[in-house]
């Protein structure tokens, strides 16, 4: 992270430098321009004052012949060569220079008419007239020349203005997209293992414990892969110890069951005599409810069975309305029992899927049906095809599920807060079960609402496996 904004940060570094340095650039080059401007004109304006006070001073000394008006004549004289020295200055301006030379050449034929050979005033003034208008002349030039200069100066620095900001435009936008290549770079660099880590986590939460957990990347998130890693090892492991131990549990009841269940059938067959009407419906409780704590251990090892991969898919081909009618037989006598009604509306659906394991998706649901049914209620189970699909939809009419359940109602051991019809608390595995075969065999199980009065689960399941066509 410290390298990338370490190289996110120098090109705009570097941007901030280049744009200071030419900034600086111009600044400094339009402060000479206006500094020698100003020097310039101003000079400029004490030649054509003192070319004045040379013209005043010269006529008067022309007419007077008095030596202090020639003594005014040479200070303006003096001030006027020493300002030329100023505007040549050190720099080589070969134009500029030309034109102080010339002033310099007409300042000195001034000086020959007034310091010359003896001639009358009228001569004299003849002769200065017209070197004062060259003087005036070249003065004016000289102006002119400045002013050229300073145009040409404002012009260059305008082109050096609109070079830089073509310039610095430029820069912004190539250091824009470095810059946004860098931080995409660098993000996806940095993202890549924090998808992985968010995806390992996710898999996690889901139980999902088969996949190897690998994120690569930078040094911490790597340490944090194996730290995830390392939780997933631990998790497999305690969830193959569950099951290890619902495996023995359910094996150790079925013993002890199975003869509960065989001295109740022998008694009702009369084994030891003949009952009566009290006792043959105290046996038949004890019979039912045997045949009910049998299926919940079955549903225990079919549950831990799958959770250790240990069962696969035997696919067969089989209709669906006689496995529907021998899942009935099996709770006949607790429907008989309950008084429950039942509203069949099934379609006799030819199929290609595991039968036992169909079956069991039946029986369970069916369970769940009983248990949260009122005495006197109706189930209600109706299938048919739709495409290449079976809907199957198993519904009662007790109080349904609440909305802040049916996130966990397919949780494995989560039973539910709604009362339940039968004596019998079930384990929370049997809806576990159903979605567990019904994703084994590439469908789907919701929960539907508004369609009966209580609970309502839709089974989606292909007609065939996958890669396989539905069978006539």
């Amino acid at each position: 992270m410290l390298l990338g904004f370490t190289l996110v940060s120098v090109p705009l570094l570097f941007a901030v430098v280049t744009a200071t340095a030419k900034v600086r650039r111009l600044a400094n080059e339009s402060i000479s321009l206006v500094r020698t401007s100003v020097a310039t004109t101003h000079r400029t304006q004490q030649l054509f004052q003192q070319i004045t006070s040379m013209e005043r001073s010269s006529r008067l000394y022309i007419v007077l012949k008095d030596n202090t008006v020639l003594a005014g004549y040479r200070e303006a004289r003096d001030r006027f060569l020493q300002t030329l020295q100023q505007i040549d200055g050190p720099d080589i301006d070969a134009g500029r220079t030309a034109h102080v030379d010339t002033l310099t050449q007409l300042q000195a034929q001034l000086d020959t008419v007034l310091f010359g050979k003896a001639l009358s005033s009228e001569a004299q003034l003849a002769m200065l007239l017209p070197t004062i208008d060259k003087l005036w002349s070249a003065s004016t030039a000289l102006s002119d020349y400045t002013g050229q200069r300073i145009e040409s100066g404002l012009s260059h620095l305008q082109k050096s203005t609109d070079d830089t900001q073509s310039y610095l435009n430029g820069l912004s936008a190539f250091m824009i997209l470095l810059t946004f290549l860098l931080v995409v770079l660098f993000t996806r660099r940095l993202m890549q293992p924090i998808r992985q880590i968010d995806s390992a986590i996710s898999q996690l939460g889901k139980g999902t414990f088969s996949r190897n957990i690998e994120v690569t990347g930078p040094s911490d998130l790597v340490s944090l892969g194996h730290q995830l890693e390392w939780l997933r090892l631990r998790l497999l492991e305690l969830a193959q110890e569950r099951n290890r131990f619902l495996r023995h549990m359910s094996h150790e009841l079925k013993t002890p069951l199975a003869a509960v269940r065989e001295g109740a059938e022998l008694l009702m067959d009369g084994a030891v005599g003949e009952l009566d009407t009290p006792q043959r419906e105290v046996i038949g409780i004890l019979r039912d409810n045997s045949i009910r704590l049998q299926q919940l251990i079955e549903n225990l090892l079919s549950f831990s069975a799958w959770q250790a991969r240990h069962t696969g898919l035997e696919i067969t081909e089989f209709r669906l309305r006689p496995l529907i009618k021998s899942t009935l037989e099996t709770h006949q006598l607790t429907l008989l029992a309950q008084r429950v009604q039942l509203d069949l509306k099934v379609e006799d659906v030819e199929l290609r899927a595991d039968r036992a394991k169909l079956k069991l998706i039946l029986d369970n649901l069916l369970s769940n049906a009983l248990k949260y049914s009122p005495r006197g209620g109706t189930i209600y189970i109706h299938a048919a095809s739709m495409g290449e699909q079976l809907i199957l939809d198993v519904a009662d009419t007790g109080l349904g599920i609440d909305k802040d359940e049916r996130a966990a109602i397919f949780d494995a051991f989560y039973s539910g807060r709604a009362p339940q019809a039968g004596h019998l608390k079930g384990t929370g595995i049997g809806l576990s079960v159903v979605l567990e075969f019904i994703q084994a065999h590439g469908g789907s199980i919701e929960i539907m609402d508004n369609i009966f009065p209580g609970a309502h689960f839709r089974v989606r399941l292909p007609l065939a496996p996958a890669g396989e066509g539905v069978v006539a």
